[in-house]
C-alpha cells in the first residue's frame, strides 16, 4: 500500500516539475511528456525513496535523468519524415536473384553451341574478339556475327527487347546486358 501523503506529494509537486521541465523543453507538450514520464518512474520507483529525505529534489533528479537518456537518444536518430533513408537500407530477397540467374543460365544453355562459346570468350571471359577468333580458329567477322547473334537471342528468351544498359532489371537480364556491354 502507498503511503497518502507519497501521492499527495507527487500531486502537490507536478506544477514544479512542469516549470523545471519547460526549463529544458521549449515545447509545452514535450515539458509534459517528461513531467508524464517522471511521474510514471517516479511511482513505479516508490519503495525506493526514502521518507524524511528531500522528496521534490528526487523528483527533480529523475526528470533530469529521463530529459538527458531522451536527448542521448534523440542524438541517435535520424529524421527521416519521407522514409528516404530507410527505403535506401532495404535490401531486396536474395531468391529473386538466384532465381534469375538460374533463368540466365537456362537461357544461355538454348544458345547454339558455337554462339554461347563466342559469348563466353567475349563476354563472360573477357578475350577480344581477335583473342575469340584465334581460340575458336575462324574469323574475327565470325566471331563478331556469333556474339551479336548471341546477345539478340539472350534478350529475346530473357523477354525485353528494349533493354538499355543500366535500366533496372533483374540480375538474370542484367547478366545479358553485361555480356553485351563487353563485346
Amino acid at each position: 500500500m502507498v503511503a497518502p501523503d507519497f501521492e499527495q506529494s507527487l500531486v502537490g509537486a507536478i506544477p514544479h516539475l512542469r516549470a523545471f521541465a519547460r526549463s529544458f523543453a521549449n515545447d509545452p507538450a514535450r515539458a509534459d511528456d517528461l513531467v508524464q514520464e517522471t511521474l510514471v518512474k517516479a511511482w513505479n520507483s516508490r519503495e525506493s525513496f526514502t521518507p524524511g529525505t528531500n522528496f521534490r529534489a528526487w523528483l527533480f533528479t529523475i526528470l533530469r535523468n529521463v530529459y538527458f537518456s531522451q536527448h542521448r537518444k534523440l542524438r541517435r536518430e535520424v529524421d527521416d519524415p519521407d522514409e528516404q533513408y530507410q527505403n535506401s537500407l532495404a535490401v531486396p530477397p536474395e531468391q529473386y536473384g538466384y532465381l534469375d540467374l538460374a533463368d540466365f543460365r537456362t537461357a544461355l544453355a538454348r544458345l547454339p553451341p558455337d554462339q554461347r562459346e563466342a559469348l563466353v570468350l567475349v563476354g563472360a571471359e573477357g578475350f577480344s574478339y581477335e583473342e575469340a577468333a584465334e581460340i575458336c580458329g575462324c574469323a574475327v567477322g565470325t566471331i563478331k556475327s556469333r556474339v551479336n547473334r548471341a546477345r539478340t537471342r539472350l534478350v529475346e528468351v530473357l523477354g525485353d527487347p528494349e533493354l538499355k544498359p543500366g535500366a533496372h532489371a533483374s540480375p538474370a537480364v542484367r547478366g545479358g546486358q553485361l555480356l553485351k556491354a563487353r563485346g
